[in-house]
Order: C-alpha cells, then sequence, then structure tokens
C-alpha cells in the first residue's frame, strides 16, 4: 500500500538526519495541534524528507491560547529541522480545525509568521490528511488532541466538513482521574501500545464520545468508509468502537499523527533556495 509506504517513511524521517540537496525543492508544512505540534518537510511530489515534533500545550480546543509559547516551539522545531537538512524553512502551510472563526484562522498563520516561516495556505486538518489519503468517497476523520474533525468526501471532493471539542486530551485526563496520577503520566500511559488494552475500559466512554461527534457529522450524508487519522487514532480499539457507534466500518491510516502534517506539506509553496548558511 503506498501510503503505508509514504508514511513508515515519514516516521523514520522525523527523527532521521539527512541534509538536503540544493537543487531539490522542498515544501513545509506545520501542524499546530493540541498536544503535539509537527514540522513536516517534503520534496516537491510529497516524499517525505525531514521532520520534527514536540508535546506542547499551546494550542486548546483548536485555538492558539498561548501565542508566545506557540511560535517558540514552532521556531524551535524550524530551527531543529534546519540544522539537521541544511535548508532554509522559510514559507509553509498550517493546519486548522474545519470549523475554526476567521480569527482564530488568522492566529494559525500568524505564528508561522512569528517562527520566521511565511504562510503560504491555511488548510482544514481533515483536507490536509486526505492529500496524501486520497479518499475520493468516504470521510476522512482527524482525531487530534483537542477536537475532533470530520471531512465528507465525493469524487475526492471535501462537500462538508464538522469538527467539535473532544480527543486526545480528554482520554489522558480520564486516565489520570481513574488512576490517580499526574496528567503529565496519564499521557505517557496512553502514549504507550503496551498499556492500551487495561486502558481501553476506561477510556471507553471517551471514545464513544469521539465516535458520536463523528456519527453527529456524517449524519445525512451516506458514507459508507471511515478513515482514522491523527494521534488519537493510534489507540488500539478506537476502531471497533467506532463503527459499533456510528455504524460505518473504518480503518486507522498507518503512522496517523503524521497523515495531516505531510499532508498540509502539499498545500505549501515550493522552495528552491539553496543550502542554510
Amino acid at each position: 500500500m503506498k501510503v503505508d509506504k509514504t508514511m513508515r517513511l515519514a516516521a523514520a524521517r522525523l527523527k532521521g538526519k539527512r541534509p538536503i540537496e540544493r537543487d531539490v525543492g522542498i515544501r513545509v508544512g506545520v501542524d499546530l495541534g493540541t498536544a503535539y505540534t509537527v514540522v513536516m518537510v517534503t520534496d516537491a511530489d510529497g516524499v517525505p524528507l525531514a521532520g520534527a515534533s514536540v508535546f506542547a500545550d499551546v494550542v486548546r480546543d483548536g485555538i492558539v491560547w498561548d501565542f508566545a509559547g506557540a511560535t517558540r516551539v514552532v521556531t524551535e522545531l524550524k530551527d531543529a529541522v534546519e540544522r539537521r537538512t541544511g535548508r532554509r524553512l522559510t514559507a509553509g502551510a498550517v493546519t486548522i480545525p474545519p470549523s475554526v472563526s476567521a480569527s482564530d484562522h488568522r492566529a494559525h498563520g500568524y505564528v508561522l509568521e512569528g517562527a520566521g516561516i511565511a504562510c503560504t495556505a491555511v488548510v482544514d486538518e481533515p483536507t490536509a490528511a486526505n492529500a496524501v489519503l486520497g479518499v475520493r468517497d468516504g470521510a476522512v476523520v482527524d482525531i487530534g488532541g483537542g477536537t475532533t474533525g470530520v471531512a465528507i468526501l465525493r469524487d475526492g471532493q471535501v462537500v462538508a466538513t464538522h469538527d467539535e471539542p473532544s480527543g486526545g486530551t480528554h482520554l489522558s485526563l480520564v486516565i489520570a482521574g481513574a488512576l490517580g496520577v499526574s496528567f503529565e503520566e496519564a499521557e505517557k500511559l496512553k502514549c504507550d501500545p503496551a498499556n492500551h488494552a487495561r486502558l481501553l475500559p476506561i477510556v471507553t466512554p471517551t471514545l464513544e464520545k469521539v465516535s458520536t461527534i463523528v456519527r453527529t457529522g456524517i449524519a445525512g450524508h451516506r458514507v459508507e468508509h471511515l478513515y482514522l487519522v491523527g494521534g488519537t487514532a493510534a489507540f488500539a480499539g478506537i476502531a471497533p468502537v467506532m463503527t459499533r457507534i456510528t455504524g460505518v466500518p473504518c480503518e486507522v491510516a498507518p503512522e496517523p499523527m503524521l497523515v495531516t502534517p505531510l499532508g498540509v506539506a502539499s498545500f505549501a509553496d515550493v522552495l528552491t533556495e539553496g543550502a542554510f548558511r
């Protein structure tokens, strides 16, 4: 499966250290998520070349609440990728949840500008994800840290979107309360697949809430398949819950956290300038 190979390569490049040749055009995508912020670099054809990510509490429910912190995080990730690749990241595209207001839309772009990246495109998360998945008919569901977004597609075109607050952060809060641990410790437990089986009974009600958001988003539309992306989609056991609540078969994309940042890069301008100095 081409998507599987692409995502495996993206995951490998996230920690890789490889200079990019001067004559290779590059695109830059930034996924400013509630839990994780990701910077991804691809070539002009969408092949992943490099990336970096970090957990950061700078966006809540899709809204930038800590502008200075978000700018600092993106700047640090940009600098890290520039050092590793030898290329300057001077322009790029950024993601937003599907239903953010115009002012919040601008805030995401301003974060990139503050980090020294000219924002050339702002793209809703499910649409960005589908640039990688290539879904013709169905729904792409992006389950991030704070929001769950749905994009319904017909003949490859987005015909409707929907999103509501709820996602991985809410899973971590439930785990923290149930086990009597800190939010930080709950986040670590949640992100380790070895813990998913024992945590599933604890988080199932929250996964049902996320699934209800999706059910609401697809109501009135003929949707025969759901494609799950976003970091929370990596939680083992989410697909059966989603199918039970929505009544629609679904599958989780490989390396789901990286699909959206890789996809948003495809909307960015191609940078052809030489090596970073």
